[in-house]
């Protein structure tokens, strides 16, 4: 059995980064929803350690997620932040309470004592916290091993049943030491060994579902993005020819990708390969639509019917394989936590399907472990680390309606931004880039001509696990040159701006 941790999900914003974060050190981190496992399960699992992630304001709330004060005798190490630590505080018999002056956001100044915990770590550093409520006093058996000026409990452990709590989130970047400190909980208190590695991975994925799915035919939702291509690799290498790789071409993709996209995997890779042109499909599905989640509901659902006609074709189908991966299930809404917008290949699924399962091998994978599966598998590095894609492709990156003219304007706008920062030399800099074409338009001057024309936004982020991104500074240059020739070159399109906001409050995509 293979060891792992379980990250018991309370609500919180930082879950899956979390989960991320364990897996950096090479140990396999799985997520659960608090009220969708018993004590008993978690028993019968044999994790070697518990993490209970943040969650509401306050453990003292009606409705705030708790869980059997028994897991805290079970054995195994367990690990609570901010809001996990607040839990594990009242399950134990301490006192959390709520005061505006001890509330704490932001980057604050740590003072921790020596402690297995904090090994390692200078007494003084720089951690990130987000409280309202705080420990007023730990509970019996536990020590105080950390404080800042406002909290009296950043810290505390029972180091008899190996239980810690820490206030602030060691996950984030922003606390100076975390990385460590989870190194010490998984390999000091829990005694990991480090041996989950994406090797391990594509060599377990293969050989399971050649066992899995062994004799049936299975059907790909290919859309030549990183994820489905990886997942094609995958599938392929553990089923050959009973894979088939349908690859809709919606009318909705960048410049030129759907040719790329047959030549990579029909020629390259030697796939079974249907190419669908639908554009004229798709496009009358959203005529007229403007609202965005109502787009990504309709191309899902249409994605799916493509799938199904294809498949009569070409006889039975057992199986349908989407890219999904964990960002997808994250946004689209888990457990408690708020539904930012349907992915595709998630909420954007229509209710009932016709094909007997859905397989989604890398759903538990970030997009940078998606890569290094890629890698892994073989996969070219121009295709594995070309740019991240959205299923419902321009028509989230058109405001409003959606039409061919629209269309094809934004394609060559798009490409331009993506030559010039190639020209520059930028693409390491920035982890996504692309061209938004707005429903705004205004006044422009061509020549001695007045002209009326879109306004379209250049976007580009900086992230490494696309939960949270920054806006990429761009040097102005390259920004001039893609301007300029956004304007001289396409037609309809009269202003150019840049997007400066990070993630959150905005998303990576504008719809």
């Amino acid at each position: 059995m293979k060891e792992k941790i379980l990250v018991l999900d309370f609500g919180g914003q930082y879950n899956q980064l979390i989960a991320r974060r364990v897996r950096e050190h090479h140990v396999y981190a799985e997520i659960k929803p608090y009220n969708k496992v018993s004590v008993d399960e978690i028993k019968a699992e044999g994790y070697k350690g518990i993490i209970f992630t943040g969650g509401p304001n306050s453990v003292y709330e009606s409705t705030s997620p708790r869980c059997d004060a028994e897991i805290l005798n079970i054995g195994v190490p367990i690990l609570g932040i901010c809001y996990g630590s607040q839990l594990m505080a009242y399950l134990a018999g301490g006192e959390v309470g709520s005061a505006e002056n001890s509330s704490e956001y932001g980057k604050t100044d740590l003072e921790v004592s020596e402690n297995v915990l904090f090994k390692d770590i200078p007494t003084k550093s720089v951690c990130w916290m987000s409280h309202t409520d705080f420990i007023k006093n730990a509970p019996e058996g536990f020590d105080v091993i950390a404080t800042t000026a406002k909290c009296p409990v950043a810290s505390m452990c029972d180091s008899k049943r190996n239980l810690y709590g820490v206030q602030f989130h060691p996950e984030v970047t922003h606390t100076e030491y975390g990385k460590q400190m989870l190194y010490n909980f998984l390999f000091e208190v829990c005694k990991c060994s480090g041996d989950w590695k994406m090797e391990n991975f594509v060599e377990n994925s293969i050989e399971e579902y050649s066992k899995k799915l062994s004799g049936k035919k299975v059907l790909l939702a290919l859309s030549g993005g990183v994820d489905s291509s990886v997942a094609a690799v995958l599938l392929h290498k553990a089923i050959g020819k009973n894979l088939t790789c349908v690859f809709v071409d919606h009318g909705l993709l960048r410049k030129d990708e759907g040719d790329f996209v047959e030549r990579t995997f029909g020629e390259q890779f030697g796939m079974n390969l249907i190419r669908v042109n639908a554009e004229d499909r798709f496009l009358d599905k959203l005529k007229g639509v403007t609202d965005p989640e109502k787009k990504r509901k309709i191309i899902g659902e249409e994605f799916i019917r493509v799938f199904e006609d294809e498949a009569k074709k070409i006889g039975k189908v057992d199986v349908l394989v989407q890219g999904t991966i964990y960002p997808d299930v994250i946004e689209s809404g888990k457990g408690d936590s708020a539904v930012i917008k349907s992915h595709h290949n998630v909420g954007g699924l229509p209710d009932v399907i016709s094909f007997d399962e859905i397989v989604e091998p890398l759903r538990d994978l970030f997009k940078d472990e998606v890569r290094e599966t890629g890698t892994k598998l073989g996969i070219p590095y121009e295709l594995v680390w070309r740019q991240p894609f959205p299923g419902p492709g321009l028509a989230v990156r058109i405001i409003g309606e959606i039409t061919k003219e629209k269309l094809d304007t934004l394609r060559e706008a798009d490409a331009i931004f993506r030559e010039e920062i190639a020209n520059a030399k930028l693409e390491k800099e920035t982890n996504q880039y692309f061209a938004v074409l707005t429903d705004l338009r205004s006044v422009g001057v061509m020549g001695d001509a007045r002209t009326y024309g879109y306004t379209v936004a250049l976007r580009a982020v900086t992230t490494d696990d696309f939960m949270t991104a920054e806006w990429t500074r761009l040097p102005y240059e390259a920004l001039e040159k893609a301007s300029s020739r956004i304007t001289n070159e396409v037609k309809d399109i009269t202003r150019v701006v840049y997007d400066i906001t990070s993630k959150p409050p905005a998303t990576v995509e504008w719809e």
